[in-house]
């Protein structure tokens, strides 16, 4: 079945052409390179997989509890809308909110993939470009896995959210080669992480568990890769330049805010925009989840060198400014370790399987 068949609406045209801008850039030194980056280009090399095989796909999911989504998670409780509606219909509603998660991280990775190969294309330097090329391959494997995983498993596909196709859209056609840096790699997918991250730890269905390690493993090497280019190149701007790229975080960041409400799905259940915006406001578990999703942003804006008084005037609007003395490296570690641990638990419980099932034909054979 064509996967525009199983959208919640229409997405509108099958293409979105962003028009680009900007120089393609040749490097002719082949034989330097910043040893810090090199090494993050091995490690993208050495760490490449395979989505269709390290992934599990034969465990079944109910699409109408994917993610085992709390009745108190949903915006709707505790309103006379959650009062009204059936067992049946809470279950649509937990289909509806996955799958408009799991779009919106989906579309994500697909711009995620086209700004890496807007940094092949435009950044100056050789050693960039080599780990700007492992990072498109990661990106499009998480695009081919979310995809997948919405197509087969849950059934339902949301076209991109509003803010995330303007922040792309604004991150594409900046033609200075450091934005898509830092909109890709700092802020869309700094919040990707987060939000990754929140679900990967609370959820105890094991298909999502495993996506979300595995993607998020591949996403923090990204953030480094990000964090090391952009600290570097942000030394050599003047004032006024800084003021710049710190007025688009800004704007980004309140773009991100926006992106997270699912108001969307609350209009396809019949409630008007305006309520579902005031119910989304009034949620505490969004409030939460909204100031949780900056706590990749903060820290990293804070560590290239973006830390100026306006931009530190907006994270105190956002409530989100002590954020930025999180430990960026050891949440980056713990994502690593925990997609780690997970092969390790999988694949003892692989082999502890094979043996019983050894035994057992063993056993019936002395038996006969």
């Amino acid at each position: 079945m064509p996967i525009h068949d199983v959208y919640a609406k229409d997405p509108g045209d099958p293409l979105w052409q962003v028009p680009a801008t900007g120089a393609a850039r040749f490097s002719w030194e082949y034989a330097d390179g910043r040893d810090r980056l090199l090494a993050l280009y091995q490690k993208g090399k050495d760490k490449q997989w395979d989505g269709m095989r390290r992934i599990d796909w034969d465990i079944e999911v109910d699409p109408y509890d994917a993610l085992g989504t709390p009745d108190e998670a949903m915006t709707l409780y505790g309103t006379p809308h959650w009062a009204k509606m059936t067992e049946r219909d809470k279950g649509e509603l937990r289909r509806h909110f996955a799958s408009w998660q799991f779009s919106q991280f989906l579309h994500g990775e697909q711009g995620a993939m086209i700004c890496a190969a807007r940094i092949v294309e435009s950044v100056p330097d050789l050693d960039a470009k080599f780990y700007s090329a492992t990072q498109t391959m990661d990106e499009a494997r998480h695009a081919e896995i979310y995809g997948r995983f919405l197509h087969e498993k849950i059934g339902l596909v949301y076209p991109i959210d509003d803010n995330l196709r303007s922040l792309l859209g604004d991150t594409l056609r900046d033609s200075r080669w450091d934005m898509p840096y830092l909109g890709m790699q700092v802020l869309i997918e700094g919040l990707a992480l987060a939000a990754f991250g929140m679900i990967r730890d609370t959820t105890e269905k094991p298909l999502p568990r495993q996506i979300l390690a595995y993607v998020m493993q591949d996403e923090a090497r990204h953030v480094a890769f990000g964090r090391m280019a952009l600290r570097d190149h942000y030394r050599q701007l003047s004032d006024a330049e800084l003021r710049e790229r710190e007025d688009f975080v800004i704007e980004g960041c309140y773009l991100m805010r926006d992106r997270l409400r699912g108001v969307e799905v609350l209009e396809n259940f019949g409630i008007p925009r305006a309520e579902a915006l005031e119910l989304s406001e009034r949620s505490e578990f969004l409030r939460l989840f909204r100031k949780l999703l900056f706590s990749r942003i903060v820290p990293c804006v804070k560590d290239i060198g973006l830390w100026g008084r306006r931009l530190q005037q907006a994270y105190v609007d956002l409530g989100v400014l002590d954020l930025g003395n999180s430990d960026l490296d050891r949440l980056m570690t713990q994502d690593e370790e925990i997609a780690e641990r997970l092969d390790a638990e999988r694949f003892a419980a692989e082999e502890r399987a094979r043996v019983a099932e050894i035994e057992q034909t063993i056993e019936e054979g002395a038996e006969t």
